[in-house]
């Protein structure tokens, strides 16, 4: 009988696509198969302040990485949400926290009852019923707390990370590398594909060496070396919803104790990052090309740092959208070969992370059976559809007319599916997840209302709970949240304790 298994897994670059694919496969597929990655330190990464959503941790988890371990090592902070700054309105702000909003009723969600109650003008805004949202305006920081009630606020804290995605894949690369992950340095100078089927058979570096394999792992960027260059794979834009197609990132001096948040606050043609690290803070300025100069975003990123910039700024061009099929024969990409969105809610690493655990579940033989393809790829579709229409939110659900471009977000036209969540959420703040989309209601809840989508009216059986007992329960909650956050420690004070970075060069 013939041996089918994948036995040779080249991986075409590094970054932190790269080494989060290789150090996965080490550790899942362990001696079962060869691991090679081939990068070139000539074309390099640009290092920013990366922020995250709570996933990682499960990657980490597999990796058998603890929190310590890994914010020491990434010179990391904690996020609990992000604060957005002039979306909808000019001086408008909330944070789209993570976790779960107030607590449950029978089978309502807490939204539903905070919705007559901020009618009949007894609830103050969403984000007073979430501990995330109290806690990251104030400083505030802890995991999960295992001493107090199961229904506490402290005991389910969801959290995310900020870190210096350069360190994140340096981290990555030694961890791969004990497990067996061979490293090639060298330009990939041309890829051979297999006569009869064109399937990709090897790649050739410049140095002549010629690198052969069964899968081939796309992490070469936006250039797609081998799902777009070699296999002409094809791209799906949708600028039309998405029209920043320009990025700048630049480090700052740290200022003051890092924030357990990040902020995206919109600018007059695109919106602005910042990631608070340890050693430093993590900048960059998002924005459309058609009506901004890049020095003009230059100059106005430069114009609004905490802090003095370390180094010059970095320039980016990009088109959002994703390939018409993120596996294509023997090749899967990740991380920018397979798409790109923009990071407003950082789902960058994300992506990265699930299209890892998505290729391990439906892991092939050397046959390929189209049948697996086929599901990856309609997985990886429907995960970057709805991601991508949670962005699209964000700029369409706009009241500002004060410049071009978001004139242009607010009277543009928009996905079915997202225009059927906010005509059902204006209705009576109902919403409906579907299926395994990544972002949950609560998430959906607090964007909509932060950009001012307000319910006319709420499910019905709201009505049950007797007005008096509506008012007690709203301030009830405020009450356990606030006195929660309260027992709190401050951020920096948690990671001084904890999980201190070495100390480091901050450029």
């Amino acid at each position: 009988m013939t041996d089918m298994r994948i036995r040779d897994i080249v991986i075409a670059g590094g970054g932190t696509a790269g080494w989060m694919a290789a150090a996965a496969f080490a550790k899942v597929l362990g001696k079962d198969c060869s691991i090679r990655l081939v990068e070139s330190e000539e074309i390099g990464t640009v290092r920013v302040g990366e922020g995250t959503v709570p996933h990682l941790k499960l990657f980490n988890d597999l990796l058998g990485i603890d929190d310590v371990e890994f914010i020491r090592n990434t010179s990391g902070t904690f996020k609990l949400g992000v604060q957005f700054n002039d979306w909808a309105r000019l001086g408008d702000s909330y944070i789209h926290g993570f976790g779960e909003i107030g607590h449950d009723i029978s089978l309502l969600p807490f939204h539903q009852f905070w919705i007559k109650a901020r009618q009949r003008g007894v609830a103050e805004d969403i984000g007073a019923y979430s501990i995330n949202t109290v806690a990251a305006p104030r400083g505030k920081f802890m995991p999960s707390a295992t001493d107090v009630p199961k229904n506490s606020p402290l005991a389910n804290i969801a959290y995310a990370y900020h870190f210096d995605a350069g360190l994140y894949a340096k981290y990555l690369r030694g961890y791969a590398e004990q497990r067996g992950v061979r490293r090639t340095e060298g330009k990939i100078a041309r890829v051979e594909q297999r006569p009869d089927d064109g399937f990709v058979a090897a790649l050739h570096l410049e140095s002549g060496e010629r690198i052969a394999g069964d899968l081939f792992i796309d992490c070469s960027g936006f250039r797609g070396l081998l799902i777009e260059q070699t296999l002409h794979t094809g791209f799906d834009d949708c600028s039309q919803w998405l029209p920043c197609d320009r990025a700048i990132a630049v480090g700052c001096e740290r200022t003051g104790p890092p924030t357990p948040y990040t902020r995206a606050s919109a600018r007059p043609a695109g919106w602005q990052w910042r990631i608070p690290l340890q050693h430093r803070t993590g900048n960059g300025h998002v924005y459309c090309s058609a009506h901004m100069s890049d020095d003009e975003a230059t100059a106005l990123l430069l114009a609004n740092l905490d802090g003095a910039p370390l180094g010059e700024p970095h320039r980016l061009r990009f088109t959002t959208g994703m390939r018409k099929r993120a596996w294509n024969r023997n090749v899967v990409a990740l991380g920018l070969a397979a798409g790109f969105l923009e990071p407003l809610e950082s789902t960058s690493i994300y992506m990265i992370q699930s299209g890892i655990a998505r290729l391990l579940e439906m892991f092939p033989q050397r046959d390929f059976s189209p049948v697996l393809v086929d599901r990856y790829n309609a997985r990886a579709r429907f995960e970057y559809e709805r991601i991508r229409d949670f962005l699209i939110l964000h700029y369409h659900a706009t009241e500002r007319d004060d410049t071009p471009f978001w004139d242009y977000c607010r009277n543009m036209s928009i996905p079915a599916q997202l225009d059927d969540y906010i005509r059902l959420f204006r209705d009576s703040g109902r919403f409906y997840r579907d299926g395994e989309e990544m972002f949950a209601t609560p998430s959906w809840v607090q964007v909509m209302l932060g950009q001012r989508i307000m319910p006319q009216g709420y499910h019905p059986l709201v009505d049950q709970m007797p007005e008096r007992d509506l008012t007690g329960f709203m301030a009830g909650v405020s009450r356990v949240v606030n006195s929660c956050v309260e027992a709190m420690p401050m951020h920096q004070a948690f990671i001084d304790k904890v999980c201190p970075a070495p100390a480091m060069e901050t450029t």
